[in-house]
């Protein structure tokens, strides 16, 4: 074989490499997810101020209870146990957001609206104890909005058939087991407070 042939062998299996090699994997449509994004600038200098350092307090607790199978919530309180919940000053920027997504976000379709990575940036971060109770000291008078993810397990019973029988007049008897099922439910608990002045404190129900 001469020189000329093993360059085109060579030029052929780099080709070849090359188109076999995918650039972009087609996403199956249950992985996709629709984003969007509040159509309004972000002022980080106002964000910022915002949550500089006051003399005011936030004080909350944080719990949920159990949803229904209509979607009521039902029950005894489910606190908070060691979650972070999310402090951001209300901008016009999270106003857009907040109005987007109860306008667009469903999670059915898997379109959900998201904060830019810029306003994500300004926020506080407290942790709860076990009792769902939560602080942020040091605040200034103004406007935020609190967020938190409290995951939470609902235990029931239902009655599973296990057969028929029948006696001896022809009768039909269903027989039932009872049987224990666990759902994992996570809710998104929210709230918006305002703080008037400097040195007050608020209590806040985060649920």
């Amino acid at each position: 074989m001469n020189l000329t042939k093993i360059s085109l062998v060579i030029f052929y299996a780099i080709s070849s490499t090359a188109v076999v090699s995918a650039q972009y994997k087609e996403p199956e449509k249950k992985d996709k997810i629709e984003a969007l994004y509040p159509q309004v600038t972000f002022d980080s200098l106002q964000a910022k101020q915002k949550l500089a350092k006051g003399t005011a307090m936030i004080k909350g607790v944080a719990f949920t209870k159990a949803k229904s199978k209509w979607g009521l919530k039902v029950g005894q309180r489910i606190y908070a146990n060691q979650i972070k919940v999310t402090l951001f000053p209300v901008t016009a920027y999270l106003e857009a957001w907040y109005a987007l997504r109860r306008e667009k976000e469903n999670s059915r379709k898997r379109r959900y609206v998201y904060l830019s990575k810029d306003a994500y940036r300004y926020r506080l971060e407290a942790i709860t104890n076990s009792d769902g109770e939560f602080t942020f000291p040091d605040m200034k008078p103004g406007k935020y909005f609190l967020q938190g993810f409290l995951g939470y397990t609902y235990n029931g019973t239902y009655n599973e058939y296990t057969g028929s029988g029948y006696n001896n007049y022809g009768g039909q008897t269903d027989y039932y087991q009872q049987k224990r099922y666990s759902v994992d439910h996570e809710d998104r608990i929210e709230a918006f407070v305002e703080i008037n002045r400097n040195g007050e404190v608020v209590n806040l129900k985060l649920n």
